[in-house]
């Protein structure tokens, strides 16, 4: 049995507060969009929520698209599943698509949950389509050297995640008080080092605020979500790339800081029926802003029956 809270209709649009799952849990949920329109699952990034970006929203829409957004366990009021492993949410997802009715689905993962889109691809029957965006890949994998390239504050923050719960957690106690209050004004500040130029100059107006507000509602109650994140993203992930079927589109920015270029091309040598764009002098941000047009529009040829 699944239940769908606080569920309302307005002008043909319909949002979901949150689902309660056959075990329990509750996840934080928001679906956008027409009612029949087709799913396209998107899964945020680490450190976010089901929060909406709001022209990722309006480029779905325009496309018919309803955009489901799911916290991810820890995050907001989604209830914490300590342990988890990144194919989990294979499971999470299959339960929300149980929940609002659906049975076939586009895929969508933008940085943390870029792990998470390739784990649907691999064990979510519902999945047509994949797309990842400046996604990581697995950690310890055979010819890439994990941090490499990126900025200060992820190699202190995954290095405390390699040594264990123990260093993690004061890790990211301390960095939720940067967070649990910031501004579109204080991003580029807490993300000194993880941020280019070409970042920079899309962390402003609309966006910039999209952004704070997903970090607000991240840490709201503690760091949960985001610790369960680091710690599936450094150990196996449960699944292997070779069991994806589905059509995949990777895209990555050579001037990422959050996500180094190499992951990209590394997923892109995994996958060689995988669409790559590997887009030079783009961020981790600019990426998704410039291009996002591009990627739903291929998105949507490859998997959706529209």
């Amino acid at each position: 049995m699944y239940w769908i809270g606080a569920l309302c209709h307005d002008g043909g649009m319909t949002a979901v507060d949150h689902v309660r799952l056959p075990d329990g849990r509750r996840l934080d949920l928001r679906v956008s969009g027409p009612g029949g329109g087709f799913p396209l699952v998107f899964h945020h990034g680490t450190p976010c929520a089901a929060v909406p970006i709001q022209a990722l929203e309006r480029a779905a829409h325009a496309r018919g698209l309803r955009l489901v957004m799911a916290s991810r366990p820890g995050y907001g009021a989604s209830i914490p599943q300590p342990g988890r492993s990144v194919v989990d949410v294979a499971g999470d997802t299959a339960a929300v698509l149980a929940a609002i009715g659906a049975d076939r689905c586009l895929i969508a993962g933008w940085s943390g949950g870029g792990p998470h889109a390739l784990a649907c691809g691999a064990r979510l029957d519902a999945t047509a389509a994949v797309l990842v965006i400046a996604g990581f890949a697995p950690c310890g994998a055979a010819g890439l050297d994990w941090m490499a390239g990126m900025g200060q504050e992820n190699i202190a923050e995954f290095s405390a995640a390699l040594r264990g719960e123990d260093q993690l957690r004061p890790y990211l106690i301390g960095e939720r008080e940067q967070l649990k209050d910031v501004t579109a004004a204080d991003v580029v500040t807490s993300l000194e080092t993880l941020l280019p130029d070409v970042d920079r100059a899309v962390l402003t107006g609309e966006f910039g605020e999209d952004l704070a507000a997903n970090f607000r509602e991240a840490v709201r109650i503690g760091v949960e979500g985001w610790l369960e994140d680091d710690t599936a993203f450094t150990r196996p992930w449960g699944f292997g790339l070779e069991e994806i079927s589905v059509p995949v589109m990777i895209w990555q920015g050579s001037a990422d800081l959050m996500v180094p270029f190499s992951h990209g091309q590394w997923l892109a040598s995994q996958l060689p029926g995988a669409s790559v764009h590997l887009e030079e002098g783009e961020g981790h941000l600019s990426v998704v802003l410039g291009a996002l047009d591009r990627m739903l529009d291929e998105l949507v040829r490859a998997g959706s029956p529209l």
